[in-house]
């Protein structure tokens, strides 16, 4: 399976994807909200969009996740 990210306008996107062979699965939209009206209202609360994914997710904590830790071999490999 390929995956294709198709950027820029909304016909431009529909366009793209009018030239792609095989079965469209899922798409992902981001809409954006409107600005609070209040001027001393704060940002408006953004919902966690990747939540359906964290049962697919690890978390570990303390894990060395730098250059060199993930290159330098450790024991019995």
């Amino acid at each position: 399976m390929k995956t294709h990210v198709l950027k820029g306008s909304r016909q431009e996107i529909v366009e793209g994807l009018s030239r792609i062979s095989g079965e469209v699965r899922e798409a992902i939209v981001f809409v954006d909200e409107p600005a609070p009206t209040a001027p001393d209202a704060g940002p408006p609360e953004a919902s966690d969009i990747f939540a359906e994914m964290q049962p697919f997710m690890v978390d570990l904590p303390d894990v060395d996740d730098s250059r060199e830790a993930i290159y330098t071999r450790m024991d019995g490999e």
